[in-house]
């Protein structure tokens, strides 16, 4: 009866561990160290973009569509990065995955006071990042093109910080 009772604690506890392993990957943020997909997307503006633009900087890339609240939620803290880091570096990039098209975007930025570049989604560049299942989907990619961290959901600016400061001070 005993090893009954200290089996099952046993398999509780392996449970747990896996569970809160797997939901820390699924929903917060997962490390990596692959090479960041290039991409052309055309800007809210209308000019093309190109990954290679943002070569030699640590970059944001921020998966968003203007009808979701934690996308919304998280613009305030990429501009405020974008002030405070631009200049040692850092490049904000937003990808927007609106159906709108450019008119529906181009005057959220407007509206939003989005200092950083925002371009439209295409499925080519969705399926590059590996689909992209939920919004805001945020890769982290260093300054040799290489994506550091991927964040699923609504992250807070500190974290971020966290995680660029020794990006862009090596």
């Amino acid at each position: 009866m005993k090893n009954l009772k200290t089996i099952g604690i046993a398999r509780i506890a392996i449970f747990t561990v896996v569970a809160v392993s797997t939901t820390a990957t699924l929903f917060g943020q997962s490390k990596s160290s692959e090479a960041a997909p290039g991409w052309e997307l055309q800007g809210a503006d209308g000019k093309m973009i190109h990954s290679s633009d943002f070569k030699g900087k640590v970059v944001i890339l921020d998966f968003w569509a203007t009808w979701c609240p934690p996308c919304k939620a998280e613009i305030p803290s990429f501009i405020a990065l974008q002030n405070e880091y631009g200049k040692k570096g850092l490049a904000v990039v937003g990808i927007s995955v609106d159906e709108g098209g450019a008119a529906v975007v181009k005057q959220f930025v407007r509206q939003s006071g989005m200092n950083y570049p925002v371009v439209l989604a295409d499925d080519k560049t969705i399926r590059a990042f590996g689909g992209i299942e939920a919004i805001p989907t945020t890769f982290i990619i260093d300054r040799e093109g290489r994506i550091v961290t991927k964040h699923l959901g609504f992250t807070e600016k500190d974290e971020f910080e966290k995680e660029l400061k020794p990006l862009l001070n090596p």
